[in-house]
């Protein structure tokens, strides 16, 4: 079994979405000073670092995370390799292997993004053409691997076409050490009772069959205990 963190660490130097304030990390007691614990106050938004985007995150009224089913956030899901491209549509998504699944991840250049200082503007960005192939697919969540899913001069309309049609987004995660291909999803929001959204620990669970094998099911009593 190998196992892929697909989070991005919460630091201070982590890059935040334009506008947003920065995370802070900042000590409240400490053993050095005398005190009996090492606590820290940590001040960051719902959309910092590795994110779930839910529907209260754009329209008020919309479902909020503390009532997100963690079916959703659990299971299989697809590693798609769409390097190379920065508006992702119809056309690029269409020679994907899409249909059929519930959880898509988008594994782009962005992920190199991460090791570059600050927010970069110029990231790989889903259209609203490819959010409506998305959508028809019937896919009910798509995860990217920078801050946004939409790129800045669109504002909020990709969000709102995935979101209103019940497809959960997660943002920043990083896919650069996961190969394409099929895993099993684990992706925990913090509980935030009313939450437009959540910081999330996500990971990716999956094996390559060796000679003769077949396929690894994570769903079966297959699965390795130790």
């Amino acid at each position: 079994m190998t196992i892929h963190d697909i989070t991005v660490p919460l630091s201070p130097d982590l890059p935040v979405y334009p506008g947003d304030p920065p995370v802070t990390c900042e000590p409240v007691t400490r053993i050095a000073r005398g005190d009996t614990a090492n606590v820290t106050r940590i001040t960051m938004t719902t959309h910092s670092g590795t994110h779930l985007d839910v529907p209260g995150h754009c329209r008020d009224g919309g479902a909020t995370v503390d009532h997100l089913p963690l079916s959703l956030l659990m299971g299989k899901a697809r590693v798609l390799d769409i390097r190379g491209e920065r508006a992702i549509g119809r056309h690029e998504l269409s020679r994907l292997p899409v249909r059929g699944e519930e959880r898509l991840l988008l594994r782009t250049d962005n992920s190199l993004l991460w090791d570059s200082p600050g927010f970069q503007d110029d990231f790989a960005h889903l259209t609203e053409e490819g959010a409506a192939f998305l959508i028809e697919a019937g896919v009910r969540l798509v995860g990217i691997d920078y801050l946004s899913i939409e790129g800045i001069a669109s504002g909020i309309t990709v969000h709102r076409m995935l979101l209103d049609a019940g497809v959960v987004i997660l943002e920043g995660i990083t896919l650069a050490e996961v190969e394409p291909g099929e895993y099993e999803l684990v992706c925990l929001p913090l509980k935030i009772a009313g939450g437009d959204g959540a910081p999330a620990r996500a990971i990716l669970r999956g094996r390559e069959p060796k000679g003769g094998e077949t396929p690894f099911d994570p769903h079966t009593t297959r699965w390795p205990v130790a």
